[in-house]
């Protein structure tokens, strides 16, 4: 299984990179782990959200490798304990697919793209920037690991 964060965003600062990085090698090096930067829509005068939207999640689409068990990163999405994450991770690694997590530019994941998905991760309610989603998502990913292992991380 590959396992591949999709961020719509741009350069990083030096404490996501190197946040990310930290948890990154951690991973199970099986998982073939990438973080892949998607280039945001252009904001100009008279372009909708909608179509911001809508010219993302074609970028978004085009990254996903065919097949691909996608899990888009939205407010609204489910909220799982670390060990209900963990059991979610366990059980995709038998399917068989990849593993793509989605994180939307700065209006968001499509709509449409959004309900297509075919999990909804809330990590809060709240809204966050994405360089603290992007190490927070790579952080539980690794916790997750701890616990399918019977690590002590995660205690």
């Amino acid at each position: 299984m590959k396992v591949r964060l999709l961020t719509v965003s741009q350069r990083q600062p030096k404490w996501v990179v190197e946040g990310c990085a930290e948890y990154e090698k951690r991973l199970p090096r099986q998982w073939h782990f990438q973080v892949i930067e998607i280039k945001p829509e252009a904001r100009t005068s008279g372009v909708t959200m909608q179509r911001v939207q809508r010219g993302e999640a074609d970028r978004i689409r085009n990254s996903i490798p065919k097949g691909a068990l996608v899990v888009a990163l939205d407010e609204r999405g489910d909220s799982w304990s670390t060990e209900q994450f963990a059991e979610k991770i366990e059980g995709w690694q038998h399917t068989g697919r990849d593993l793509v997590f989605v994180i939307g530019g700065a209006d968001g994941l499509d709509p449409e793209f959004r309900d297509s998905a075919d999990q909804r991760l809330s990590l809060s309610r709240m809204v966050m920037p994405h360089g603290l989603v992007r190490v927070v998502v790579v952080e539980q990913l690794y916790r997750a690991v701890t616990v399918i292992d019977g690590h002590p991380y995660h205690k």
